[in-house]
């Protein structure tokens, strides 16, 4: 097959550098998230590109497979993607953008179809991966991960939730290590994320442009072939480091977040105190609502905890007026920078459960839904 290639110039201002770049070597399509600056967090624009490239080699028979990676300020590799623009998210959740809606509505879909994707979906998810960079690597079919993996949903720090499918995949990793990650927003390496199964496979940075290069060079009978020739190109991956298992199952089945937070305070030791430390700075209320959203997940396949997530997105923006966790939380985080959220309620133990459970009530008809076309 003769090379191929497009950009997708997914920007609005004057002649920047495109922020998704797309191209066809061989048998495959290769996606670079190219916004290094800002450690490529997703904009709207870059959900349409991601969308559109994807969409394009679906139908595209002379395509078997798709690889992404992210680039950092010195090339390729080492920075996948830190999750969504956040910036944005407190600029359009303070004014009322309707854009705002258009960005979860759509980078929920493109999560969907990457869980689903008919074609095998390959990310190599080297340096940071979070949020948002979790929702387009989760549903890969292979997920690559190296000793520069810093892996995390730290949404419970802004006062938002860990979205973009967390409940989904996150319920589902061993144990009540999903509670764990939710809460708390804890960054993990690769031999964590392998164990908690939320990466396949080990593979040396510094192998990855190699491996990248050499993908697009190869011919493969089916996507069958694909997969085990990737699977000749994996090291072992390194021990995680994870050694509190049992505390986490011990204390992260508690029924509800005061009695975590009760019983790790009452405890011994310097992971139980540094625990109970980074909870007690999360937004109360977010914990709430975060236990329950993880919980709930493990009763739903995808689609369905995609369109809880959108009604639960949909009440931390629009629907306590002047009083929304998560943009505060991201005022005080990345806007003015002064690290002292004012949460509402302030205390993990001043949180009424109806204030919960009103995040779990769809603003929409279910015929009215915005992703009620989703399907399992």
């Amino acid at each position: 097959m003769s090379e191929t290639k497009n950009t997708y110039d997914t920007t609005t201002t004057a002649a920047p550098a495109p922020e998704v770049l797309t191209e066809v070597r061989g048998q495959v399509g290769f996606i670079t998230l190219n916004r290094p600056k800002a450690l490529n967090a997703l904009s709207l624009g870059m959900v349409r590109g991601l969308m559109a490239a994807l969409l394009v080699w679906r139908d595209d028979p002379a395509v078997l497979a798709v690889a992404i990676r992210g680039s950092n300020k010195d090339g390729p590799f080492g920075a996948f993607c830190a999750g969504g623009d956040i910036r944005f998210l407190h600029r359009a959740g303070s004014t009322g953008n309707p854009e705002l809606e258009d960005f979860f509505t759509e980078e929920y879909t493109l999560n969907h179809l990457i869980h689903a994707y008919p074609k095998p979906y390959v990310a190599f998810m080297d340096g940071i991966v979070m949020g948002g960079g979790m929702g387009i690597s989760q549903g890969a079919a292979l997920r690559i991960v190296t000793e520069r993996t810093r892996m995390a949903m730290p949404e419970t720090a802004i006062g938002l939730f860990p979205d973009v499918g967390g409940g989904y995949f996150l319920s589902r990793c061993p144990g009540h290590v999903g509670e764990w990650l939710a809460l708390t927003g804890e960054t993990i390496g690769a031999g964590d994320a392998i164990a908690f199964g939320l990466a396949d496979a080990y593979a040396p940075s510094q192998d990855l442009p190699a491996l990248w290069q050499a993908l697009g060079a190869q011919h493969f009978a089916d996507a069958a072939a694909l997969k085990a020739w990737f699977a000749t190109k994996y090291v072992a991956a390194p021990a995680g480091g994870i050694s509190a298992r049992a505390e986490i199952d011990q204390y992260f089945s508690l029924p509800g977040v005061p009695a975590i937070v009760a019983a790790l305070e009452h405890a011994e030791g310097d992971w139980a105190r540094h625990t109970a430390a980074t909870l007690r700075k999360r937004s109360p209320l977010m914990l709430h609502v975060v236990l329950e959203q993880i919980r709930r997940a493990r009763g739903l396949g995808l689609a369905d905890d995609l369109r809880m997530e959108r009604d639960m997105v949909r009440h931390c923006f629009f629907l306590r007026p002047g009083q929304s966790e998560t943009v505060e939380g991201i005022r005080a985080l990345a806007v003015d920078k002064d690290f002292s959220p004012r949460w509402n309620p302030a205390r993990i133990e001043d949180v009424e459960p109806a204030l919960v459970q009103a995040f779990f009530a769809s603003p929409w008809p279910a015929f009215a839904h915005p992703l009620r076309m989703l399907a399992d």
